[in-house]
């Protein structure tokens, strides 16, 4: 059966700087097995292309049609709901050339949306502009809901923080489109071309990568070499398919990729042919 990845990076292919080892190895046991794969972020500073260049200095040599950024998530939901639209933005450069290549203004007036997100450079002013936005009518965005994010210095806060204020302000609920959204999950699946049944999503959160991929229909695999651990599993009301310590073991030997396939459900899939919905119906 075909199949094909969704991966988490920090955490599962490194840690901070540091690449996990073997993680090298078993991004080109992909590649060398023609499996596609694609890799979903939630930190939505870097353009696809940034994220590539990293990726590649690290030594997995991957092109950006590879990388899946919350950023671009964001930018392509929004083109779909309202084409040329505006936004007034608090982030980095990733959401900003997002927005642009979708057709979105950046203005400081009278935007149809507020979009969050992370920043490093975040004011007060910023917020009170957004909060009088939002009253006067903009829609709140949110490019993901993470309260933090971990950098080499320790955790400083994540968008999740930034809108968190906002809507305490307004009384505004944001929607959020990064992980675990089915919206960004729908998204990086339809890139690769695949079914439901034939995806299966790598992550070492809960909270974010397994959720995500078990609302979705997905296979899920849950890494230990990053945010969640084995105990924290029993906590949660749904589980991950398949738990491993380190994607490096399965880089290590090629062979047994076929281990983190969990058995697929084709029930899970929608009939994409018409003819075949319409005599289903």
């Amino acid at each position: 059966m075909k199949k094909g990845f969704l991966i988490d990076m920090d955490g599962v292919i490194y840690r901070g700087s540091e690449l996990v080892p073997g993680a090298d190895k078993f991004i080109k046991a992909l590649v060398d097995n023609d499996l596609p794969f694609m890799f979903l972020t939630n930190n939505s500073q870097r353009t696809r292309r940034d994220v590539a260049t990293k990726l590649w200095r690290m030594g997995i040599p991957v092109q950006e049609r590879h990388i899946f950024t919350c950023a671009v998530a964001t930018a392509r939901f929004l083109a779909q709901q309202k084409p040329d639209g505006t936004a007034y933005v608090i982030g980095e450069g990733g959401l900003l050339n997002a927005l642009h290549l979708n057709g979105y203004s950046i203005v400081d007036h009278s935007p149809d949306y507020v979009v969050i997100g992370e920043g490093r450079t975040v004011t007060l002013e910023m917020l009170e502009v957004a909060v009088q936005m939002i009253f006067d009518g903009a829609k709140l965005i949110a490019t993901n809901l993470d309260p933090n994010c971990p950098t080499k210095d320790g955790t400083r806060p994540g968008c999740g923080a930034t809108v968190a204020y906002l809507e305490t302000a307004t009384g505004r609920r944001a929607l959020g489109i990064g992980k675990p959204s089915p919206i960004m999950m729908r998204m990086a699946r339809k890139e690769l071309g695949l079914a439901t049944s034939e995806t299966i999503m790598i992550g070492d959160t809960m909270e974010t990568d397994i959720l995500g991929g078990v609302q979705m229909g997905y296979r899920t695999v849950l890494v230990l070499s990053g945010g969640s651990k084995r105990s924290d599993i029993d906590r949660y009301a749904y589980r991950p398919d398949v738990v491993i310590e380190s994607i490096g073991e399965y880089g290590r030997s090629p062979q047994r990729l076929e281990e983190l396939v969990p058995t697929m459900n084709r029930a899970d899939d929608s009939t994409h042919d018409l003819d075949q919905w319409r005599k289903a119906n």
